[in-house]
C-alpha cells in the first residue's frame, strides 16, 4: 500500500480547500484572538469622570479608547450629554455622533 493511503494520508496529502471550511476556519480564528477586557479601579473611574464631566462643561475634546472583543478603538470628540440611569454618554465625533456605555470606556484624556 502506498504511503498516502496508509493512516489519514489520504486527507493530509489534499491540497484542495472548500470555501466553507476556510470561512468557518477564518471565524474560529477570529474568535480565538479576543481581546480581554482590562479590568478598571476605583481611581481610573474617578480620572475617567473628571475627563468626561471637563467636557461636558467646558466644551473640551477628549480621547476616549473602548473596549471592542477585537481591538481598542480611539475616539477624539465632545461629550454633549451624561446619563447616569443608563450608564452611557453622547459622544459627538468628527460629523457624527454616538451613544458610548461606560462598559466600553477604558481610559478618557483631555
Amino acid at each position: 500500500m502506498s504511503k498516502k493511503l496508509s493512516n489519514n494520508g489520504l486527507y493530509e496529502s489534499s491540497r484542495m480547500i472548500l470555501a466553507e471550511h476556510r470561512e468557518a476556519y477564518n471565524e474560529y480564528m477570529s474568535k480565538t484572538d479576543l481581546k480581554l477586557k482590562p479590568i478598571i479601579d476605583e481611581q481610573e473611574w474617578q480620572m475617567i469622570g473628571v475627563a468626561l464631566s471637563e467636557s461636558l462643561r467646558g466644551h473640551v475634546k477628549v480621547t476616549l479608547t473602548l473596549y471592542d472583543p477585537h481591538e481598542f478603538k480611539e475616539l477624539t470628540g465632545l461629550v454633549s450629554v451624561i446619563n447616569t440611569y443608563r450608564k452611557e454618554i453622547k459622544f459627538h465625533y468628527d460629523d457624527d455622533w454616538e451613544w458610548i456605555s461606560f462598559d466600553r470606556i477604558v481610559s478618557a484624556r483631555i
